[in-house]
């Protein structure tokens, strides 16, 4: 009869389960530990960022949205941004929709 002992759980433990609960934690902490550093962290930093860049935008900066769209602000308010893409062609798009300010080697290049 000693094979049945060997099927209960914990039997060759002690009896005690608080190392198995601790066991199975430790992995866990570690995977949480690990997608902290590589994937909530970085993205908290990129989205600071990007938050920091929208809010240091002023007219006259020439723009790119997520779409694509090249061109000088001409106006902002706190959720909108007017830009002109165009000789007296002025859209307005969201502010959160502005990607990046151009590069300044494609400014030169364009004039």
């Amino acid at each position: 009869m000693d094979w049945a002992f060997a099927m209960t759980p914990g039997a060759g433990l002690g009896g005690g389960s608080g190392g198995n609960l601790v066991q199975a934690l430790v992995p866990l902490a570690l995977m949480f530990l690990v997608f902290y550093f590589l994937l909530i962290r970085p993205q908290q930093k990129r989205s600071r960022q990007q938050k920091e860049f929208l809010e240091g935008l002023k007219r006259g900066d020439e723009v790119v949205t997520t779409g694509g769209i090249h061109g000088k602000i001409t106006g902002l308010t706190d959720s909108v941004v007017t830009m002109e893409i165009a000789d007296k062609v002025r859209i307005k798009v969201q502010r959160s929709q502005v990607a990046n300010l151009k590069p300044k080697s494609a400014l030169e290049k364009s004039e």
